[in-house]
């Protein structure tokens, strides 16, 4: 049994994180760090006695290992919390030797923070592509608040009142919820009624305590009111239009708090949901009562992802809510992390709801399912234009949620055609999984393990297999590992291909294949485009700073963050940049590394809105001299 052999058995495969550990020398203490930082990201497998590099280095003693791992997991001055049963650990034969495997589940919602040494703030952990972080004590208690059974909206806002909402808005969503439900004994209460009702008004039975709730306040309520310091003063909401061909021009519509409007959900979502669902094609039905039925699946499923969006956000994080829309795609981002594991979420039926009350308030307005069934109603809406399937992607520091909805076909003829006249007969050999994968490395730039099983429900591990195939034919190329392993298609076999969507500086056009988020890192040794003059030689030294990182797979974190230093010592660079120069998807890269170096003070922004569109990096100081070691 070798290790692939291992993950297999396991069934984690690309689908979970894992990692391997030597432990010669006994438990490692490390390892708590990885126990909390798994549980409380996405889970993953942890396997003793195998080296960092991959080599099988065996356990003396992994029957004791075994009893010494459970003694200090059930040790509450050690660890906060035991989430294993007997099954998940056990002693594993390896090539001739023994190795400990430990799978380690996804804490929920209530589990977390599972931290170490009787203390959240300073024994918590979580993983990214690079390993083990230690959390923030801003991370911490945001951990802290969706624990709590009492959803986050129902806080009542202290000195804020019914001065501080919007009576236009109040009346609007009035008669839009009398125009659903005509007869709802709701309606006939006054403001403060129906506020309390609907869970934007409420006291406290503990201590008396009465007043508007976060609910209240962010559905109905004055932005300047939302946005103050003893509010929300993180809250923010964005829409952005970007459908011209024309590189120039940086959206052709945009929607933001900039007193113009009354920037509160209600109006936010009514203006925007036009925006959203105005070009689509309406078919022409009668419904039952003989009137006209101006909607389709694909309209619900574009409400419900709004909705989603916005009952699901935590208006305490960063970046607020993003609404993009493209040609050929709509892209919905909020703060915060998913409270059910994304599995759970793709598999649909199980929902956990951030935001209850706001999520009653939409409900009564027609914007909205029930709980667990919003990602059903989206995927239907889909799956009825034989679109391709939604991707969910959830991210740290900061935790942000992404929801793309691609308006493409499954399997695009013209990604077809060119896959077919690249690899002329050898495409009639190939499976349907196998084309399917090609196909979204083509059309979005890369293909993942978990993008897979959202199209499919083939099991992770036969998927892996069927990328593993893939890369034997030497058709895709994989980068990373893990939970974070990556494919493309492969340069050699595939030249003619245009480049990867994000790579185009124009939007595409109509019956194109739009740009996609995933981003395609560069190929080893790939020279960006040759410059004239000062530009040539400015290209040649960063490409000499960031050899190191182009010509190894892996790198220590330490070197990647000297390298990306040196990188932006005298100049601006923006994070695609970066990324092209140091061979690594661009995103990554951002949300791995630059994220955080701009938290600590060792680079700074040149625009002091984090997302904004022509964001770049420099060093906070000079680091010419710094030596990058190999």
């Amino acid at each position: 049994m070798d290790i692939s052999d291992i993950l297999d058995a396991t069934a984690t495969g690309e689908t979970s994180d894992w990692e391997f550990k030597s432990a010669r020398g006994g438990l490692p203490g490390s390892l708590w760090e990885t126990y909390s930082a798994m549980a409380n990201t996405d889970g993953g497998t942890l396997i003793l006695g195998v080296r960092d590099d991959g080599q099988i280095s065996g356990l003396s003693d992994p029957t004791r290992m075994q009893s010494d791992f459970w003694s200090l997991l059930n040790n509450r001055g050690r660890v906060s919390l035991n989430l294993l049963r007997n099954s998940d650990v056990r002693v594993v034969p390896l090539a001739g030797e023994s190795v400990l495997v430990v799978e380690i589940p996804r804490a929920t919602r209530r589990q977390r923070p599972v931290y170490l040494n009787q203390n959240p703030l300073t024994g918590t952990y979580r993983r990214n592509h690079e390993g083990d972080y230690h959390c923030t004590p801003d991370e911490v208690g945001r951990m802290l608040a969706d624990q709590a059974e009492e959803p986050a909206d129902s806080l009542i806002v202290e000195g804020f009142g019914l001065d501080d909402l919007d009576e236009t808005s109040i009346q609007q969503y009035s008669n839009r919820f009398s125009a659903r439900e005509p007869q709802h004994p709701w309606l006939s209460e006054d403001i403060p009624g129906l506020l309390q009702k609907l869970g934007g008004w409420r006291r406290d039975r503990t201590t008396g305590k009465e007043g508007l709730t976060i609910a209240g306040l962010v559905m109905f309520g004055k932005d300047e009111a939302i946005r103050d310091p003893a509010a929300l003063p993180q809250y923010h909401l964005d829409y952005r239009e970007k459908l011209s061909a024309d590189p120039e021009v940086r959206w052709t519509d945009r929607l933001t708090i900039d007193g113009k409007w009354v920037g509160n959900l209600f109006q936010f979502y009514q203006k925007v949901i036009r925006h959203l669902t105005e070009d689509l094609k309406i078919p022409f039905h009668l419904q039952p009562n003989l009137f006209r039925k101006d909607d389709t699946i694909v309209h619900e499923a574009i409400r419900e992802a709004l909705v989603n969006a916005l009952i699901h956000a935590d208006y305490r994080g960063q970046g607020g809510i993003v609404i993009e829309k493209y040609p050929h795609r709509i892209e919905l981002s909020n703060p915060g992390t998913l409270l059910v594991s994304l599995e759970q979420m793709i598999r649909g039926g199980v929902s956990e709801c951030r935001n209850k009350s706001l999520q009653l308030m939409f409900q009564q307005i027609g914007g909205g399912e029930k709980a667990g069934s919003g990602i059903d109603k989206i995927r239907q809406g889909w799956a009825s234009q034989q679109w391709r399937w939604p991707l969910i992607q959830s991210h740290v520091q900061p935790d942000r949620v992404n929801l793309i909805l691609p308006m493409i076909s499954l399997l695009p003829k013209a990604s077809l055609e060119r896959l077919r006249a690249t690899l002329g007969s050898r495409f009639q050999d190939l499976r349907s999984d196998q084309v399917q994968a090609l196909v979204t490395a083509e059309v979005e730039g890369s293909v993942t393990n978990p993008r897979l099983q959202q199209f499919s429900t083939a099991h992770a591990t036969d998927i892996t297999k069927v990328l593993g195939e893939l890369v034997e034919a030497e058709l895709l190329v994989r980068d990373g590992y893990g939970r974070w392993a990556s494919y493309r298609l492969n340069s050699e076999v595939f030249p003619e291909l245009p480049n990867p969507p994000h790579k185009n500086k124009n939007p595409p056009h109509k019956n194109e294949n739009p740009p996609h988020k995933n981003e395609n890192p560069p190929h080893k040794n790939e020279n960006p485009p040759h410059k004239e003059g000062n530009e040539d030689e400015q290209e040649r030294e960063l490409l000499a700073i960031a050899a190191p990182s182009r010509e190894q797979e892996r790198l220590n974190p330490e070197i990647t963050e000297n390298i990306i230093l040196q990188l932006c010592a005298r100049r601006f660079l923006s994070y695609q940049e970066i990324g092209t120069l140091l061979c690594r998807d661009a995103k990554a890269t951002r949300d791995r590394f630059l994220s955080k170096m701009v938290a600590d003070g060792r680079l700074r922004l040149k625009h002091s809105e984090p997302a904004h569109p022509q964001q770049a990096y420099t060093a906070a100081s000079c680091s010419e001299g710094a030596t990058i070691e190999s």
